[in-house]
Parts: structure tokens; C-alpha cells; sequence
């Protein structure tokens, strides 16, 4: 595997860092204007002072990304994953906004809405670079898999941008690893360096929250990272060929994405054993909530029954800071992109 740095790469950085710098506090100021405030579900009691903090953040992020790739500092497939970004946000921002304006009372669009406009919303630039039928279906699905559960991790302040920092380093590794270094770093520093700025306005106590504006569209670029590079790394490029690509990296892009899927998986499960069993398999979903801290309600002591029954129905490694959660989910998902690219590595080898 061959590394190399060059001042491009840290062009993008810098280009995206000082135009989310510049203008974040401005989008701020216009969220707030906007009165884009976030609803705190009921059922997470502990959350109740999150209530009304700014949300669709995410905006921070996109302006430094999109300027980075505007300036020239993109590569292969950079228009695909240009309309992917986008549309993906536009998706979050009707859900986002424009949905709980025009109909009040509703916290956003459907879930069979949702689904749908992220299915063509994933499918069109697919399309655009002529992939196979066979391949756009695995694309759609990897695409909206990460969209979602990216968005599902954007529960805590910092959960979602301290994940990403970890899920960054597997993606300049391993997509490196695919024969075609230049794929790779067009988009992970430029993400770098404008989710550098919305960490400094999302560490607790966050100032903003990233929303489906920023959740699903960098969500759906880590899906869709996977699907172009498998067609990036060609033979005809002096690199492996995409079926090989594809093969020796399922498994280190499988553990890579191991966060995600405890994101993602359990809420189906929980939705699932709900409706046709009555229980729930987890005491909140998505899962960082169940490792929360048992919080007391107004009037409620620790010596209520109220509060000794809800312990009761909570796991014994619930009972976490939310700092605690955030620490170890980004810790977790560091040290799952280093075993993958260890066995990306050791399965290069043999």
C-alpha cells in the first residue's frame, strides 16, 4: 500500500475549515432566526433541556464541503457524489424544516416517505456513472443503510462528529488500499476539515445539533464511498480489478461499519418485537440511549417507586453520562477502522 501526501490534499483541509469557520456562526444566527429548534422526544426525559437548541447544524458542515469540492479539489466520481450530497440534504432539510412549518404537530416527513425519496435520491447517481443493475440495487442498499444510521447516531452532543473522526481514518486507509489513493482523500480531508468547525458548536453542551440536513447526506456519502470506489480501482487504471477490490475488502468494510449497524439494526428489532410481541427488546433505541443515565423526574426522589421500577427495567450497563457514551462510542468505532485495516492489510499479504 502506498501513501503519499501531497499540498492538494491539505488545500481541500484548509479551504473547507476556513469556510465553515467563517460562516458558522452566521448559519447559527440564521437557524436561530429561522426558528429551526429541535423536539425532544418525550420518552427521553433526560433530554428535556435540549428542547428548542438550533438544529439542521449539518448546513456547517455541507458549505465547507461543497466549497472544497467548487474550489477544484475533487476527483473520480466527483459529480455523483456531488448530486448524492446534495440531494440527500435537500431530504433532510424537508424533513428537517419544511415539514413540522407547513404541517404542524408532525416532527417530519413519514417513514415510507423518507424511504422512497432517499431510494431515487440514491438510485440517480448510481445511474449517472453507469453502473449495473445488479450493482445499483447493492448500492441503493448500502447507501440508505448508512444514510439512516449515521442519522440515528446523531443522538447525543458529539456522539455523531466524534464517530465520524474514527470512521474517517478507515476511509483514507482502506480506500487507499484499493489501487486508486486520489478517491479517497477528495473527501475525507475536506470532511475533516469542516466537521473540525461543527465540533467546536456541537461539543456539550451543544450550541447546535447536525439534523437530517447534515446526518443523512454525509451518511449516504459513506455509503456511497464504498459503491464508486468498487468501480474506481480498475485494471484499466493500472490498479486491481472491482471484483477484487469488492472481495478482499467485504469483511475490513464489514467490521468498519460494525457502529453503524448497532446504530441501525436494533430499531427495526425494537419496532418489530413491539408490534407483535408487546416488549421491547431494548430499554431506548437507538442503542446509545440505552445506555443512559436514569434520570429523576420532577418531585421524584431515588427512593421513589416511579424511579426504582424504571432501574429495574434497565440493563445493568445502563446508567452512563452522556459524555461517558460519547467517548466510548467514538473510542469503539476507532478502534473498529483499525482492525479493519489490519486484516484489509494481513489479507493483502496472503
Amino acid at each position: 500500500m502506498n501513501f503519499s501526501l501531497h499540498i492538494e490534499d491539505f488545500k481541500a483541509f484548509w479551504v473547507s475549515f476556513i469556510v465553515s469557520a467563517v460562516l458558522s456562526k452566521p448559519i447559527l444566527n440564521l437557524l436561530i432566526k429561522a426558528k429551526s429548534r429541535q423536539t425532544v422526544s418525550s420518552h427521553l426525559e433526560g433530554h428535556a433541556t435540549k428542547q428548542g437548541t438550533p438544529t439542521m447544524g449539518g448546513v456547517i458542515i455541507l458549505v465547507g464541503l461543497l466549497a472544497s469540492w467548487i474550489a477544484g479539489f475533487t476527483g473520480t466520481s466527483g459529480g455523483p457524489m456531488i448530486l448524492l450530497v446534495i440531494l440527500f440534504a435537500l431530504i433532510g432539510f424537508i424533513d428537517d424544516y419544511l415539514v413540522p412549518r407547513l404541517m404542524p404537530g408532525k416532527r417530519g416527513l413519514g417513514w415510507k416517505q423518507k424511504i422512497l425519496m432517499q431510494v431515487v435520491a440514491a438510485g440517480a447517481p448510481l445511474v449517472w456513472v453507469g453502473q449495473s443493475p445488479l450493482v445499483i440495487g447493492i448500492g441503493i442498499f448500502l447507501i440508505l443503510f448508512f444514510a439512516n444510521a449515521y442519522n440515528f447516531a446523531d443522538g447525543l452532543d458529539g456522539l455523531a462528529g466524534t464517530i465520524l473522526l474514527g470512521q474517517l481514518v478507515g476511509l483514507a486507509c482502506l480506500g487507499a488500499m484499493g489501487g486508486r489513493v486520489e478517491f479517497p482523500v477528495w473527501i475525507v480531508w475536506p470532511l475533516l476539515g469542516s466537521l473540525t468547525v461543527f465540533l467546536y458548536w456541537n461539543a456539550p453542551k451543544a450550541k447546535v445539533f447536525m439534523g437530517d440536513v447534515g446526518s443523512l447526506p454525509i451518511g449516504a456519502a459513506l455509503g456511497g464511498f464504498w459503491v464508486l470506489h468498487s468501480s474506481v480501482g480498475s485494471d484499466k487504471m493500472g490498479g486491481p480489478s472491482p471484483e477484487a477490490v469488492v472481495q478482499w475488502l467485504i469483511l475490513p468494510v464489514l467490521i468498519w461499519s460494525i457502529p453503524m449497524i448497532c446504530e441501525l439494526v436494533p430499531v427495526p428489532l425494537q419496532v418489530f418485537s413491539v408490534k407483535v410481541f408487546k416488549k421491547k427488546l431494548f430499554p431506548f433505541t437507538p442503542i446509545h440511549h440505552a445506555f443512559e443515565e436514569i434520570k429523576l423526574k420532577t418531585g421524584e426522589t431515588e427512593e421513589s417507586e416511579s424511579y426504582k421500577e424504571r432501574v429495574k427495567t434497565s440493563p445493568r450497563w445502563a446508567h452512563w453520562p452522556e459524555t461517558r457514551i460519547v467517548f466510548t462510542f467514538a473510542i469503539f468505532q476507532l478502534l473498529c477502522s483499525i482492525l479493519a485495516i489490519t486484516v484489509a492489510l494481513m489479507t493483502k499479504l496472503n
